[in-house]
């Protein structure tokens, strides 16, 4: 089992309850925004070049991503790009708008998460695994492209391994 398959049946046995990977679907991106506007504030320059904690945050990730499989990690990667330049937007705005709407998005955002979880009746899968935060965004990722047809043999492998993957509870 490939790591990708590995880390989506793992999360998929925490999240079999299509409310709870709806409700995953509102609130993964609203969080991954909120950590992309609140981390867009602080700004470093080193010879010209410009870095800020979201830039460092994204990179990190996108490497594990890209480690993980080089095609979806190369669509996270695009993604994570979209994100951290809305997030951008958004900081730049006013401290208001940075500092409440990114703390508002990440509220709401696990809030969804929780009632998800209400719904599943089982924890959430990081309380096991802390890499389960960045697997989230991958698997709603993957979720979208199932539900569009694509990536089906993925898909299959997925729903095998997670009925393999030992339940931790």
């Amino acid at each position: 089992m490939t790591g990708l398959v590995q880390s989506l049946a793992s999360y998929r046995e925490f999240h079999r309850d299509h409310r709870n990977v709806l409700t995953h679907a509102l609130g993964i991106p609203m969080i991954v925004l909120s950590v992309e506007v609140l981390l867009a504030r602080p700004v470093w320059e080193f010879s010209g070049i410009v870095l800020t904690p979201a830039i460092a945050a994204n990179v990190l990730a996108a490497l594990w991503y890209l480690r993980l499989d080089l095609k979806f990690g190369l669509l996270m990667t695009a993604l994570l790009a979209v994100f951290a330049f809305v997030g951008h937007q958004i900081a730049q705005i006013s401290d208001l708008a940075w500092l409440g709407g990114g703390v508002a998005l990440f509220v709401i955002g696990w809030l969804f998460q929780f009632v998800g979880h209400h719904y599943e009746g089982r924890k959430p899968a990081f309380v096991d695994d802390i890499r389960s935060l960045l697997v989230g965004p991958l698997f709603m990722v993957a979720e979208g492209l199932f539900a569009l047809g694509l990536c089906q043999d993925l898909r299959n492998k997925v729903e095998q391994g997670a009925t393999q993957t030992p339940l931790r509870s």
